[in-house]
């Protein structure tokens, strides 16, 4: 059951813990996260063909996940026997193990707490005209911090890579002191973090930086 209902949730903010039935048994959210990091994302409804190619591909790309210690938590307006019942058609349809927990929320109790349900899309009821939830993304750090929130309309499937992109430039920055520019993926340089100043930085990233401007300074790690 979820506790503390609040809405309008920002970068920053500690995440809401909830306590809910998954798909591999109660949970405590708080607990659950422990000192990983944890993606919650929301699909509207189970047997939906958006839905199984999304939770198709997070499956895949499990492996991914927990190598940068980052635990997946699916989230739909379902009952666990529909859960459990739709992981077999998510298994055949991509080949994969579906390993994460997917929570049960017929209530809409964390949907509601975590501002999930759709005001827009009046195709995305269920039969009692009730929202289902919309494509919504968490992703908390072990400090259980909210570091990115994302919201997709229910009729547009998750770009997953990106959201491992951004995992890399958070985890990455909180290490050095550095942001990541536009179109930045791992390998490619990074930015002097502005609070760095030029003759500090010079001394920090021995691969030398590139002074653009005194407020832009790239670097290699």
């Amino acid at each position: 059951m979820a506790t503390n209902q609040r809405q309008g949730l920002r970068l920053g903010n500690i995440a809401p813990d909830f306590k809910a039935q998954t798909t591999q048994g109660d949970i405590q959210f708080h607990d659950w996260i422990g000192d990983s990091w944890a993606i919650l994302f929301s699909h509207p409804a189970d047997f939906t063909p958006v839905c199984t190619t999304e939770l198709a591909e997070a499956a895949k790309l499990a492996p991914k996940f927990k190598e940068r210690n980052v635990k997946l938590l699916g989230l739909s307006c379902n009952e666990l026997k529909s859960h459990g019942e739709w992981i077999e058609d998510i298994n055949k349809f991509g080949d994969v193990s579906l390993s994460f927990p997917i929570v049960a929320d017929p209530k809409r109790e964390v949907a509601a707490l975590y501002d999930m349900l759709d005001e827009q899309d009046l195709t995305n009821l269920d039969s009692k005209g009730i929202p289902f939830t919309v494509r919504s993304v968490y992703v908390i750090d072990p400090k259980k911090t909210i570091r990115l929130t994302l919201t997709y309309p229910a009729s547009t499937g998750r770009q997953f890579d990106e959201i491992l992109r951004v995992i890399d430039s958070l985890q990455l920055g909180d290490k050095n002191k550095i942001t990541t520019p536009a179109n930045w993926t791992p390998g490619d340089r990074v930015i002097v973090h502005p609070s760095v100043k030029t003759e500090d930085a010079e001394k920090m990233f021995k691969n030398g930086v590139e002074v653009v401007y005194p407020y832009l300074r790239f670097t290699t790690l």
